[in-house]
């Protein structure tokens, strides 16, 4: 909680900076840019959040409607024609579904995220490493292999040489987050982004070689879109400083 009030706070500052340096908004249109429709990959709640109410702020008449979810589905909406204006995926191979279907405009990568355990406060499964994730007693939560973070799990533990024995899978990395949350698991694996989110409310343990095991993310416009306008200045706000810095104070990596 403390550091998503300090990114709002970050947030709110810039915007005051820019109205004293008598550039009060980036996009000086006064008609603004209406409803600017984006998915994105659950793993971006907190940090596209934050940006969202900013963007707004300092673009008077936007909003940003957002819908967040597993890469892999939201991914398969966009296709289906489901109408979008920007897609934020959780890695390359999910992007690149859009693009073979002719409408990702132009991915672009702006983050990057690995993954760590996650365990209830108190751990009381015991766990100390990916390898206890092989242990039959616990419950461990995963993603499903279909999302990104359920492929980097597949990844990673195919490095360590560990044979996990999964009780759940779930289609984001949100529900892993809150079955290890609510104790409904002993073990989760969710990315690095998501565990510090969490705060106080679940205990983190880093992996060895997770680093080897690095999603990356990308954003496009979506080809076709109600909004263009509205779209590339989204993208170009979360590729810019104050993107950055947001990204980068969740836990994100640079692309």
């Amino acid at each position: 909680m403390k550091r998503l009030l300090r990114v709002a706070a970050m947030a709110i500052g810039a915007s005051a900076l820019l109205s004293a340096c008598g550039g009060a908004t980036p996009d000086a249109d006064q008609e603004g840019l209406g409803t600017i429709t984006v998915l994105a990959a659950a793993s971006l709640t907190e940090s596209f959040d934050a940006l969202a109410a900013e963007f707004e702020r300092s673009h008077p008449g936007s909003h940003i409607m957002l819908s967040y979810g597993g890469s892999s589905g939201l991914a398969q909406q966009i296709v289906a024609g489901a109408p979008a204006d920007v897609f934020a995926s959780a890695d390359e191979a999910t992007m690149s579904t859009v693009d073979e279907a002719g409408l990702a405009a132009d991915p672009t990568p702006f983050a990057s995220n690995t993954l760590e355990l996650v365990v209830p406060v108190g751990n009381p499964g015991d766990v100390n490493g990916i390898d206890d994730l092989a242990r039959d007693e616990l419950v461990v939560a995963l993603c499903d292999p279909a999302v990104p973070c359920g492929a980097a799990a597949v990844r990673l533990l195919d490095l360590a040489g560990v044979a996990a024995a999964p009780d759940t899978l779930e289609q984001d990395v949100k529900a892993v987050l809150t079955k290890v949350t609510l104790d409904e698991a002993d073990a989760g694996l969710v990315y690095v982004t998501d565990g510090r989110a969490a705060g106080g409310e679940v205990e983190e343990l880093a992996i060895d070689g997770a680093d080897e095991v690095r999603n990356r993310y990308l954003i496009t416009a979506v080809d076709g879109g109600p909004n263009p306008r509205g779209a590339a200045a989204w993208i170009a706000f979360v590729t810019g400083e104050m993107g950055r810095e947001v990204l980068a104070d969740a836990g994100f990596g640079e692309p």
